[in-house]
């Protein structure tokens, strides 16, 4: 398993100093990075991020309601293959019409980013998994209307928080996620409840055996209450000991 790390988890140390914190997360172990929001950073983030080595096999933006052409120019630039868009309302998963007009935009999507030689992926919050309609996730109705070129990554706390067994849930989807987040925490919907991988309720090793079709598992604190650097390196060294270690 390669393990990449989402930079919105250290974001308010990007905003001090791209460059060093860039360098942190070298010198814990990080090879590939998930840049966020990467558009008007994208030289700044390129030029650290080749000083250190790192790659960005994924990145996040806000594919539906900003400028496309734009994300897939600077996702070029950064050398990122996957464009994951992160947040689609709650308030969007409640029909299958609203659910089909989701896909319908994430299909137009990809089919510019495919002009760019940038795949287009999404990513689940709680809502879309919590939301069921006809016996089946609002999420995995999304699937099935996506074209295959379209790919997921799969939250898998968020999973948990609503509802589901996230390995579960994993092997449902199948080949189609690509990529995951991995984080930890007492699953609920309270952002500054989250911990370290490891130290939480999440079971960590069932979720990396069910993603069969992972291009990168990406560690990810949406907020932590301690030092957030700690917590990246405790993820991280966590899940290089490998499931025997833990």
């Amino acid at each position: 398993m390669s393990y990449s790390i989402q930079l919105y988890t250290v974001r308010k140390a990007l905003e001090e100093d791209l460059a060093g914190t860039i360098r942190r997360l070298a010198g814990i172990g990080f090879t590939m990075v998930e840049p966020y929001r990467f558009v008007a950073k994208a030289a700044e983030l390129k030029q650290a991020m080749a000083e250190n080595n790192l790659t960005a096999p994924s990145g996040h933006a806000p594919l539906l309601s900003e400028d496309q052409d734009a994300i897939f120019a600077a996702a070029r630039q950064l050398g990122i293959g996957t464009v994951i868009d992160p947040h689609v309302p709650a308030e969007r998963w409640n029909t299958i019409e609203d659910i089909r007009e989701t896909a319908v935009q994430l299909n137009a999507a990809a089919a510019k980013g495919a002009s760019y030689g940038v795949r287009v992926g999404y990513h689940n919050h709680w809502w879309e998994v919590e939301s069921v309609l006809d016996g089946k996730t609002a999420l995995e109705h999304l699937a099935d209307y996506l074209d295959p070129a379209v790919v997921l990554e799969l939250d898998t706390y968020w999973a948990a928080v609503g509802g589901q067994n996230p390995a579960e849930l994993l092997a449902r989807l199948g080949d189609r996620v690509k990529f995951i987040h991995i984080k930890d925490g007492p699953v609920t919907a309270d952002p500054s409840s989250q911990l370290a991988v490891g130290d939480g309720r999440m079971p960590i090793w069932d979720v990396l055996e069910a993603a069969g079709s992972l291009e990168a598992g990406v560690i990810e604190l949406d907020d932590f209450q301690g030092d957030m650097f700690d917590a990246v390196r405790d993820s991280y060294n966590y899940l290089s000991a490998g499931k025997a270690a833990a």
